[in-house]
């Protein structure tokens, strides 16, 4: 007998709904999966022998219903979302949609604040300690966080940033004490384990946004106070592939201080975009060697390719240093005169 999409478990929803949305979309959704769940799927797929149109449709009936919640509440929180889904499927289907998702959903912390305009924002938090305004910033957007660290005083500046840097885990406890401070209620749905903020990416993303400036001042602190720190930061700031912020002007100068056999190593596992665009800043004659000597390389081992890319990261970052050059990023640098 063949089961209804009631008796189904969650494992075997998402293997037929994968199924539905056939091999090329599935891939994609697998990009974003761990191996222990991409290995359970798969295992449950290849078990599933036949699915009747009507389960197929209520599971993906169900999965536009969730998602349309998902968006719901982060456009404007449970409340929004459930008045929402009542109009569009009637009070008891909007009810169990929500129920549905408690039990996985997180709704992040200081929410409340992502639409709120950063320089109202700026005063809400400036007077917090460090550490709290730290907590805060880890938690919005890259592009809001920067705003605001930009605005602050110099002197704390490089005080939050570090404090981003080192931050690991939060408990959620101290996330809702923040909150609390901040005269807000946290949702509750939040998970009740503990969540991961901060780090060495969260502040390299926020400085990649920042104003030349403010990032400057930032790197020179911390290389004073945490050497290392700055330097795992650095490296991280700027990557190869980020050549493309660069206009051809710029391309062409860095281009004159790069060794012919580290730009032919650098380029061999680039993406299509990043070697047009270099080809396109070389003369036909040089792009043509260069493209003949990355043919007859053969295959090479990643650390040489990122060795290359990374001297040739660090001829751009130098130059740009001696103002040579402009990386096209938020803030400031935005205006060139």
């Amino acid at each position: 007998m063949a089961k209804s999409e009631n008796n189904l478990q969650g494992i075997q929803k998402a293997a037929i709904l994968l199924i539905a949305l056939g091999p090329e979309k599935s891939a994609s959704i697998f990009k974003h999966l761990k191996e222990e769940e991409i290995e359970e799927l798969t295992l449950e797929i290849a078990n599933t022998r036949s699915v009747t149109p009507q389960v197929k449709e209520e599971i993906i009936d169900e999965f536009y219903e969730v998602c349309l919640a998902q968006q719901y509440i982060a456009e404007g929180g449970i409340s929004y979302a459930k008045e929402l889904l009542e109009k569009a499927l009637g009070a008891e289907k909007a009810l169990n949609v929500i129920g549905k998702l408690t039990a996985s959903l997180q709704v992040k912390p200081f929410e409340f604040i992502r639409k709120t305009d950063p320089s109202q924002l700026l005063n809400f938090i400036q007077d917090e300690h460090p550490q709290t305004i730290a907590l805060i910033l880890s938690y919005l957007p890259a592009s809001q966080s920067s705003m605001i660290i930009s605005a602050l005083p110099p002197d704390r500046q490089s005080d939050v940033a570090k404090r981003i840097a080192v931050m690991d885990r939060t408990s959620p406890d101290v996330v809702k004490d923040v909150e609390k401070i901040l005269e807000s209620k946290l949702s509750s749905l939040v998970n009740q384990d503990y969540t991961i903020i901060g780090g060495v990416d969260a502040v390299v993303e926020i400085l990649n946004s920042v104003d030349r400036g403010t990032e400057k001042h930032i790197m020179e602190t911390l290389e004073i106070e945490e050497p290392e720190l700055a330097d795992e930061i650095r490296k991280k700031m700027f990557v190869f592939e980020d050549i493309l912020l660069l206009d051809d002007r710029a391309i062409q100068r860095v281009l004159r201080d790069v060794e012919n056999n580290d730009l032919a190593l650098a380029l061999k596992s680039s993406n299509e975009q990043v070697q047009n665009t270099i080809f396109n800043n070389l003369s036909k004659r040089l792009a043509a060697m260069i493209k003949e000597d990355m043919e007859y390389m053969g295959p090479v081992r990643m650390k040489d390719v990122e060795e290359a890319q990374q001297k040739i990261v660090n001829v751009i970052r130098k130059l740009e240093d001696a103002g040579e050059i402009v990386i096209s990023r938020g803030g400031g640098d935005e205006i060139v005169v």
